[in-house]
């Protein structure tokens, strides 16, 4: 089998998604999952629903000591969280944002999650049309993975009752904790240009300094603690990863390609998200720098 055919099989991650549609459709009890390290409940940044305003709501993820659970594409192992919504006629609800990736260990393996207590989110728009005075209930079906010296899938169904009211002030509490996730995703920066190339199984990804705001690491030490996330599975989230400090204040990235993966064909982007919590701006600002650089191939 060919290299490119090899990477395109169905993956770990896949057939850990395929555990948890099979373990779930044996009726194991939704509330004994639910108390296998994770406590979960979805809650809302303002008080009450504005008929026609977007508001955020968040999926509160407690984990217990030594658990955790999985980013929006965990690695070679691992399930992200998700979200399945079950809302009224003429609401809609966005895309599940999840802040930050960490790393994190399934067993030995090295993967892509939280340890850490943390809050997704969502953005929900109601209707224009609903009635002041009225309540509301959301709900969703929230799925997981939550690993600790052994992992446990579940799902549960989650609901959050809102009054309809003319204006709506912020909850203090959910609001500070979801302006902190906030302040942690990932973003894009002018201050850093990036390249990528193949050759074999071997990824070498380039980072420049490009403007006068990008802060480069004061050291190779520094720059060891440096770590590369995948947003698609094209390289291997538990082999190792090796960074080269130049003296100019560059960085080349060795990443090894994944023995699976699950596109249909190789990306033409090194899709990643590069976390540095000694920042990559002056002053220590964004420690997530996200970037796509085209793969160079062949030749």
């Amino acid at each position: 089998m060919k290299n490119d055919e090899r990477k395109m099989t169905n993956g770990p991650s896949q057939l850990w998604m395929l555990l948890v549609v099979v373990l779930l459709a044996f009726g194991i009890p939704h509330s004994s999952l639910a108390q296998q390290g994770l406590k979960l409940q979805l809650v809302s940044e303002q008080t009450a629903i504005v008929p026609g305003q977007p508001f955020t709501v968040g999926l509160w993820l407690e984990h217990d000591r030594g658990s955790h659970t999985y980013w929006r594409f965990p690695g070679i192992v691992g399930v992200p969280t998700q979200m399945k919504w079950n809302l009224p006629r003429g609401w809609k609800a966005g895309e599940l944002i999840y802040p930050e990736p960490e790393r994190t260990l399934m067993f030995q393996i090295k993967a892509q999650g939280f340890d850490r207590d943390v809050m997704l989110r969502a953005e929900i728009t109601p209707p224009a049309n609903l009635k002041v005075g009225e309540a509301i209930t959301l709900s969703g079906l929230a799925s997981w993975m939550c690993c600790g010296k052994t992992c446990h899938p579940g799902s549960m169904e989650l609901s959050l009752t809102l009054p309809v009211a003319a204006t709506a002030e912020v909850n203090a509490k959910w609001h500070k904790l979801l302006d902190a996730e906030r302040a942690r995703a990932e973003q894009t920066s002018d201050a850093w240009t990036s390249s990528a190339s193949e050759k074999g199984d071997a990824i070498t990804l380039v980072l420049k300094p490009a403007t006068a705001e990008a802060r480069v690491s004061k050291s190779q030490r520094e720059a060891d603690h440096i770590i590369v996330f995948t947003e698609d599975g094209w390289f291997d989230s538990d082999k190792p990863q090796k960074v080269l400090r130049d003296a100019e204040g560059g960085l080349s990235i060795t990443l090894i390609k994944a023995d699976a993966y699950m596109g249909n064909k190789p990306p033409k982007t090194l899709r990643v998200i590069l976390r540095n919590d000694e920042g990559w701006l002056q002053g220590g600002g964004l420690r997530c720098l996200q970037m796509a650089p085209r793969i160079q191939r062949g030749g």
